[in-house]
């Protein structure tokens, strides 16, 4: 007979930590992709999924069940994702050199003309990843959620802690980083 998850939660909180492996087996991808959006390199990924299920475990206790585990332990995720961006502040400087020719084609392309192309989308999004690594932690955040993810403003409001005003000013702020970067990577192209 299988086991709910309120079942099997109850049973990590009676001593049986091996109840909990049924939930990391289930949830493990969502965690993964999750940590993916925030780190590039493979080890972040593991270390930022490996820091997600420790928390989980630890704090398996102020787990209430008003909402479902998963919208936990996904705000759970999403809040050590952002203290790995504010420990690991990725606001290095990228020159245009740095860019792939892929990269450097679409942005070129991007610049002259007046309609959006597609044709290389995989450019777009490695350009995009760039770009992203150069933001603060919390624009970088803000941003992920609000244009990548397409969450709506309170759900990132609850899933962060912030405020729904803040969140606000924080994607303005976000938006308005991204373009500075964008223009500091144009001008080097084109001056």
């Amino acid at each position: 007979m299988e086991r709910t998850e309120a079942q099997m939660i109850a049973a990590v909180l009676k001593g049986d930590a091996a109840s909990f492996e049924p939930l990391v087996a289930k949830y493990s991808p969502r965690v993964f992709a999750t940590a993916r959006r925030y780190a590039r390199r493979e080890s972040e990924v593991e270390d930022i999924a490996q820091e997600v299920w420790l928390k989980a475990f630890e704090k398996l206790g102020s787990f209430r069940g008003e909402a479902p585990f998963e919208h936990w332990l996904m705000r759970l995720a999403v809040r050590i994702c952002y203290d790995f961006l504010r420990g690991h502040q990725r606001n290095r400087e990228m020159t245009f050199s740095e860019l792939s020719d892929s990269e450097s084609d679409w942005l070129e392309r991007q610049v002259t003309q007046s309609e959006p192309n597609s044709e290389n989308a995989d450019a777009a999004r490695q350009l995009v990843a760039r770009v992203l690594e150069q933001l603060s932690p919390a624009a970088r955040l803000v941003i992920t959620l609000l244009e990548i993810e397409e969450r709506p403003v309170k759900e990132i409001a609850k899933l962060t802690g912030w405020s729904v005003p803040l969140v606000k000013v924080r994607a303005f702020r976000a938006r308005a980083e991204m373009r500075k970067v964008l223009s500091r990577i144009t001008k080097e192209k084109y001056v």
